[in-house]
């Protein structure tokens, strides 16, 4: 089986490139032109929200360099404790809702500290499977369709985040 599985790996993206190709062949479709006009529109997509990006790593990075969330976690920490979150997770918490990258690279340091088998390391990997890089997220979609209003996506989004949070403390409490 496991044989299988390495062989599927290994011929999966040839295979769907192949079918998808031999399907708009039989369908009649000009392929190679569609192909360019779909590449076209990409590359505008990613030109349109690189700024968005940008702005969004380098602010991450400045936050963590100038040791701005070493001291949001130590001003949050009694509020994190009354949940029973501990306080290295409090940077992590905060970061996630930028960049899922640099809340990895915490990730790693929390790992590293605490290790992945324990209860830090528990809620850590939750909270990343749980919680969603909301600025992230609405910049670059919501820039990508010029949307200005968004009405209650950034409430709903912090609300099911703090949710996920409090839902990591207690399912690595049980």
């Amino acid at each position: 089986m496991m044989n299988f599985l390495v062989f599927l790996s290994d011929f999966i993206m040839p295979l769907m490139i192949f079918y998808i190709v031999g399907f708009g062949v039989l369908a009649g479709r000009p392929v190679y032109d569609d192909f360019i006009r779909g590449a076209k529109k990409g590359l505008k997509i990613t030109a349109d929200i690189l700024p968005t990006l940008c702005g969004l790593m380098v602010g991450v990075s400045v936050l963590r360099a100038s040791g701005f969330l070493d001291d949001l976690s130590a001003l949050l920490a009694p509020a994190a404790a009354a949940i029973g979150l501990p306080a290295p997770i409090v940077p992590l918490s905060f970061v996630k809702m930028f960049s899922s990258s640099a809340a990895t690279g915490l990730v790693l340091d929390i790992f590293k500290e605490y290790g992945p088998d324990s209860r830090i390391g528990w809620i850590t990997s939750i909270l990343m499977s749980c919680t969603e890089t909301i600025f992230y997220t609405m910049s670059v979609y919501f820039m990508s369709v010029h949307i200005k209003k968004t009405r209650y996506t950034l409430a709903g989004a912090l609300f099911a985040s703090a949710v996920g949070i409090v839902v990591s403390v207690l399912l690595a409490a049980g």
